[in-house]
């Protein structure tokens, strides 16, 4: 899809940019404890700033259900900002915002108040819309991971105002854009994770745009069983095996080749490095017995089938990869295409929470083409879906 970025914005000097970041970060104790998402809003914020704008941040937190509180108030992130952005960072509160956005002066920062205090925030409501606008010139949206929602500020705002992506916005849909819209062929993508039904419109969009399919996690015990696999006691949806046989034909009919584990990891008990820990046949699985990770043998076959492949998108981990030695497969397939990442064989794009989280622990984030912190909007993108904030920037 086309869409202006901050290359196509002009003279800011003294105009009032809205901006909307993703500031819903974990605290303890008052303090951030990840700023991950603190630090994806440096290019956008600075450049504004630097270019003289006033930058007014719009962002939620938590959910206050649309009630005023100070447990939710974003007062308490200005200063962990302003700390990543190097530079001073003011509080707004929706009390006197007017006045006080006013009185801002040209590359002035400042965090409005949560954008969820307003009831008809999550409702797109017209008047929050108007609400919003009145603050500002323009408006640029930096929050992918919020684009799923078409709230106020995400999705009106862009229809009220000159709308523009953020640096981090414009550099996540280049990425998806190489990667599943008009990706360089072959293309693989793992799904793993705990349940099918979590992904199924993952799973059912996928085989028509990949080329090679890899399942893994508990629900690839699913499509075992529905191949007639005995998954003794795994993590499995018995009564999702009709809908992966669907799913298994209709990758057929596509030319997607699906790959399912055929050596696997088990264990009678979910533990560290448990006494009853082997590696077995897909077809040797004791009634007693659970299926953990991928095997080794297994492994090694889907690395060579990543090196036939030009681009990969990565969702989800290969086993139980939270408890060693169920990490295995996922820390090996993931070195493996981080090495042909480097090599520049591969374009891989990552994303979801428990994805982040598998590839820090394998080492190899930062070789990947891009990872997305986004975990909703990241989902919904996979399964094919439009989403609002994006297609409101078009």
């Amino acid at each position: 899809m086309s869409f202006k970025t901050l290359d196509d914005i002009g003279d800011v000097q003294g105009k009032a940019v809205l901006v909307r970041e993703d500031l819903n970060v974990p605290m303890a104790d008052g303090r951030v404890t990840d700023d991950t998402r603190l630090r994806a809003t440096v290019a956008t914020l600075n450049e504004l700033a630097d270019k003289g704008a006033k930058v007014l941040v719009l962002a939620h937190f938590g959910r206050p259900k649309g009630q005023p509180s100070e447990e939710f108030s974003l007062r308490k992130l200005a200063d962990p900002l302003a700390h990543v952005l190097g530079r001073p960072v003011a509080y707004i509160d929706w009390e006197g915002d007017k006045a006080a956005v006013a009185a801002l002066a040209p590359g002035s920062i400042a965090v409005l108040e949560n954008t969820r205090f307003f009831g008809g925030e999550e409702k797109n409501d017209p008047a929050v819309i108007a609400r919003f606008a009145g603050l500002g010139d323009l408006y640029v949206n930096d929050a992918f991971s919020a684009a799923h929602r078409a709230h106020a500020s995400t999705e009106g705002l862009a229809r009220a105002l000159p709308a523009y992506a953020g640096r981090a916005m414009e550099a996540e849909l280049k990425a998806l854009e190489k990667a599943l819209g008009a990706p360089e062929r072959p293309v693989a993508a793992v799904v793993g994770g705990a349940k099918v039904s979590t992904k199924l419109d993952v799973l059912k969009h996928l085989v028509s745009k990949v080329d090679h399919l890899i399942i893994g996690g508990g629900m690839a015990n699913t499509f075992l069983a529905a191949r007639g696999v005995d998954v003794g006691k795994s993590l499995c949806e018995h009564d999702l095996k009709a809908t992966a046989e669907e799913i298994l034909d209709n990758a057929d009919k596509a030319g997607c080749t699906v790959h399912l584990p055929y050596d696997v990891v088990v264990s009678k008990e979910f533990a560290a490095n448990p006494a009853s820990l082997r590696t077995c046949n897909v077809h040797e699985v004791a009634a007693d017995e659970m299926i953990l990770d991928v095997g080794r043998q297994a492994v090694e076959a889907l690395g060579d089938v990543l090196k036939t492949c030009r681009t990969l998108v990565w969702n989800g981990p290969l086993g139980a990869f939270e408890i060693e030695p169920f990490d295995a497969a996922t820390v090996a397939l993931a070195r493996t295409a981080a090495a042909l990442t480097k090599e520049g064989s591969l374009i891989s794009v990552a994303g979801g929470g428990d994805t982040v989280a598998a590839l820090n622990h394998a080492g190899v984030a930062a070789d990947f083409s891009y990872i997305s912190t986004a975990g909703g909007a990241f989902l919904e993108w996979m399964e094919g879906k439009e989403l609002p904030g994006v297609a409101a920037l078009g």
